[in-house]
């Protein structure tokens, strides 16, 4: 395994940044092709909710909503509740359509993945212990650090609390962790990106 099969993301090095309706922030962890707001075939981000409001339209976006810090929230989807109270359960819903968000006790952290599901396919899930991470062909997998002590076998590779490791086309490695960590898998967009 070489250090250019995957980077490592410190979370450190993220800058908070006002979400596209001004209610809330976002720091974001990997985007392809990673240009603005708009402009991106997936993008991956940890959002500070402090208070209820309206969540920004995507057109075309599919989007993965896991709360990583506090209670929970209520999404009204299309005017369809949705209770997410669960830590570390990726829930699933289309980011082109109405949705409102409600604090269930208190601020949260969600982790935030987005699509444009006409470009590629993202799956989320949380998982700990041994794992082998392997990019499909064309696409990228990034597993995020929900807590302290994962390490990079064969390397001095650790990851704290939201750091990240990106893995591009084809690429592999085995991550060990202490505790949970969130693994997004694309495909379907073409290797070079970022």
């Amino acid at each position: 395994m070489t250090a250019e099969a995957f980077r490592i993301l410190r979370a450190a090095g993220r800058t908070a940044v006002a979400w596209k309706n001004g209610g809330g922030t976002t720091r974001e962890i990997a985007a392809s092709p990673g240009a603005t707001t708009d402009a991106f075939d997936w993008r991956v981000s940890l959002a500070d909710v402090a208070a209820d409001g309206p969540f920004s339209v995507f057109p075309g976006v599919d989007r993965t909503l896991t709360v990583v810090e506090g209670a929970g929230m209520d999404l009204m989807v299309d005017g369809e509740h949705h209770i997410i109270d669960e830590p570390y359960w990726p829930h699933d819903f289309p980011g082109d359509v109405e949705t409102d968000g409600r604090l269930l006790a208190g601020p949260v952290v969600n982790l935030n993945v987005m699509y444009r599901r006409d470009r590629v396919r993202a799956e989320t899930a949380v998982v700990r212990g041994t794992l082998r991470l392997m990019a499909p062909e064309g696409g990228a997998v990034l597993a995020v650090a929900l807590e302290d002590g994962a390490v990079i076998d064969g390397t001095d590779v650790r990851l704290g609390c939201y750091d990240a490791v990106l893995l591009r086309s084809r690429a592999s490695c085995v991550l060990r962790t202490q505790g949970d960590a969130a693994l997004v898998t694309v495909s379907g967009y073409e290797p070079g990106t970022q």
